[in-house]
């Protein structure tokens, strides 16, 4: 009880930054409640400063609630739909993964950026935005400068694709098919992937809009590989380090075994549809919270100085991407 009652007051300072988040991200979907949250958070930072009774309960949000974030998230995965409607977008989502995976490598040496700002922001950019964070974050021990950093270009970049790619589909002729292929390769973050469908099905009246979600949704998947990857390449770098035996399972996410068992129970067991919806619904509110915590913690003027690199990595990312996906529609006869 004494444990708990320590994480109240800064688990409630993160819910009413999230509830207004979470209502603006409602009414503008194409900016989102995550970033609103950060923004909120770090406009509070100067007000909390120094109040020590707050951070135990902001520590854990930033931490705990954001893996029970990505947990909740495995209730909306049905493997056996995704995977049977994704199937054939999977040469472009591999192939797009690959290409912000390599272009993040290969620039954060070129720019010389901190290894873990680069790693989250080609994760964002190729799997899924904020929830790619989300389950990242956690397993290279990024802090929450890099977690703030890494989400602001990753939903910056979303909402310049969102409002530009109906139209440039329609200017480069692409049909209902490859303009849902095309969004949910190219676009990180589902609330924008949706937004931008939206808008092209009101421009020319088709339903592009769960095909674009699947690609989305089958995209997501991506983060139990990258994670498994990433908490190996994490554990022999903390053994050549201190050069000592270190368990994997000290640096194993455990939080993403619970997410892919979230998501072969939906499999196997298919749940009405209120209980999943509900489920998704407070897993984006943990994230909103997780992010509102982390905008307490993020030190603002760091974040504009240090911005300009970060941004030019995560528009190489996006641009590639973009390329990737629209060329391999060529090359396998979409467009």
């Amino acid at each position: 009880m004494l444990l708990m009652k320590k994480y109240v007051s800064g688990v409630l300072l993160c819910l009413i930054i999230s509830v207004p988040a979470w209502f603006l991200g409602k009414a503008f979907p194409v900016i989102g409640g995550p970033v609103f949250a950060i923004l909120m958070g770090m406009a509070m930072a100067p007000f909390i400063k120094g109040k020590d009774f707050l951070r135990p309960g902001v520590a854990f949000t930033s931490k705990k609630v954001l893996q029970y974030a990505v947990i909740l998230l495995g209730f909306s995965m049905n493997l056996a739909t995704v995977l049977q409607k994704g199937r054939e977008a999977l040469p472009i989502i591999l192939a797009t993964i690959s290409t912000s995976l390599v272009i993040a490598f290969i620039l954060s040496r070129t720019l010389k950026l901190p290894g873990k700002t680069s790693i989250l922001i080609g994760v964002g950019s190729s799997i899924c935005g904020g929830s790619a964070i989300a389950a990242t974050a956690p397993v290279i021990n990024a802090d929450d400068d890099e977690i703030a950093q890494s989400i602001s270009v990753i939903f910056f970049f979303n909402i310049i694709a969102a409002l530009l790619f109906p139209a440039l589909g329609s200017a480069l002729r692409l049909s209902n098919e490859g303009f849902g292929l095309f969004a949910g390769t190219a676009i990180n973050d589902t609330s924008s992937v949706t937004a931008a469908a939206s808008a092209w099905d009101g421009m020319h009246g088709s339903n592009t809009l769960e095909a674009a979600t699947i690609v989305k949704l089958t995209r997501t998947l991506a983060i139990i590989p990258i994670t498994l990857f990433l908490a190996c390449y994490q554990t022999g770098k903390e053994k050549k380090a201190s050069e000592r035996s270190i368990s994997i399972q000290k640096v194993f996410p455990s939080f993403v075994l619970f997410f892919l068992l979230a998501s072969i129970i939906t499999t196997v067991f298919p749940l009405p549809a209120g209980i999943t919806g509900s489920l998704k619904g407070l897993s984006k509110l943990f994230i909103i919270m997780a992010m509102g915590a982390i905008g307490t913690n993020t030190d603002l003027v760091k974040l504009i100085r240090t911005g300009k690199k970060p941004l030019l990595l995560g528009f190489c990312c996006w641009l590639g991407i973009s390329v990737v996906s629209l060329v391999l529609q060529v090359v396998l006869g979409i467009w």
